[in-house]
């Protein structure tokens, strides 16, 4: 028996693994010596030309073989695999000294400004904030608020109707009209009913199809046209501050009897007349007035032992006065340039958003 092959077999392999230098080289290594048809498994097919005594020398012969070169082979590649992970980590090292990337922080939208301040102030005032369908019955959109089929002040309202009985809502009232429903009779009511609202007027710079629009309700015994104008008073201070002075004059709204429309002191001219207010002194803000008996029996309640009021207001018209905008439509075109203006402006100021 000649095991001078083992030992030709046991150089060449040493010489080649030297120059090994990454894992491709490594592994055309292995298949060259341990591959199905490598050196070591020829090696093993000569067995059969052996006596029955030299067979299991041989076998030896060629298994310490095939123990070195796995060895050598497993040592080598968990050496390749330090040298890769070392250089992936130097390439990768991260320089804690360097300042970090500057992160762009957004402000809230003028609409959600005005709308989350007004609902701060009536929440501290005991209202509770009530939400409502976007789609509504025409019964609980029109006729529970005082507004038969034929009733002509429908007309006011150009709405987009879906079928017959369902439009989308023209104003935030049938929550009232839902919350009021809901009672059976037995107050305090005390809500506000912020969300939007759809009519079929045309764009332009003070209307839009869709807005947003924020009504409040009161129901309860003894309440009376001066608690109304306590509260509008005491809102319009908070949202335009002390300076400011509101006036009622009389109008007409199906759903209240009597009506007003409010009137605040132009926050330009401070009342002396200018282009803003059209000479006037004041600008119309909101409309409101005392429940109309009819709509207090229509959702269950006693008129007789119960009054209350009403108010609805904008919130685009009052985010439009407040921060000086010329045009609604600058709320609902997503121009980023015209949004970051209002990061300046938490303390009320007006900007400039003629853009």
């Amino acid at each position: 028996m000649d095991t001078s092959k083992v030992t030709e077999i046991k150089t060449s392999f040493t010489e080649q693994i030297t120059d090994v230098a990454d894992e491709k080289q490594l592994n055309d290594v292995r298949v060259t010596f341990l591959g199905k048809k490598g050196h070591v498994n020829g090696l093993m097919k000569e067995m059969k030309n052996l006596s029955p005594e030299d067979k299991p020398v041989w076998g030896n012969e060629v298994n310490a073989l095939r123990n070195y070169i796995l060895e050598t082979i497993e040592s080598i590649g968990t050496k390749l695999n330090e040298e890769k992970l070392n250089r992936q980590l130097a390439e990768e090292t991260l320089d804690v000294t360097l300042p970090g990337r500057t992160v762009s922080v957004g402000s809230p939208h003028p609409l959600s400004r005005i709308v989350e301040e007004i609902e701060d102030f009536f929440i501290g005032l005991g209202y509770e904030v009530a939400e409502g369908y976007e789609v509504e019955t025409d019964y609980y959109n029109f006729e529970l608020l005082n507004l038969p089929k034929s009733h002509p002040a429908r007309d006011m309202q150009d709405s987009f109707y879906i079928n017959d009985e369902l439009l989308l809502r023209t104003h935030t009232s049938p929550v009232q009209a839902r919350v009021m429903k809901s009672k059976d009779g037995k107050g305090p009511v005390k809500i506000i009913c912020p969300g939007k609202v759809y009519r079929r007027d045309s764009d332009d710079a003070t209307h839009s199809h869709q807005f947003t629009q924020i009504e409040g309700l009161v129901v309860d015994k003894n309440v009376r046209m001066s608690d109304l104008k306590g509260t509008l008073e005491s809102f319009a201070k908070e949202v335009f501050g002390d300076a400011h002075d509101i006036r009622l004059r009389p109008s007409y709204f199906p759903f209240t009897e009597p009506s007003v429309e409010v009137d605040i002191s132009c926050f330009k001219c401070n009342g002396d007349g200018c282009n803003i207010c059209k000479g006037s002194g004041w600008i119309e803000i909101l409309g409101a007035g005392m429940v109309h008996p009819n709509v207090l029996e229509m959702c269950g309640f006693d008129s007789n032992e119960y009054s209350g009021f009403a108010f609805g207001m904008g919130p685009d018209r009052i985010a439009m006065l407040k921060y000086g905008i010329e045009d609604i439509r600058h709320f609902y075109t997503n121009d980023l340039r015209f949004i970051s203006q209002f990061k300046q402006t938490e303390d009320g100021g007006h900007v400039d958003a003629s853009l």
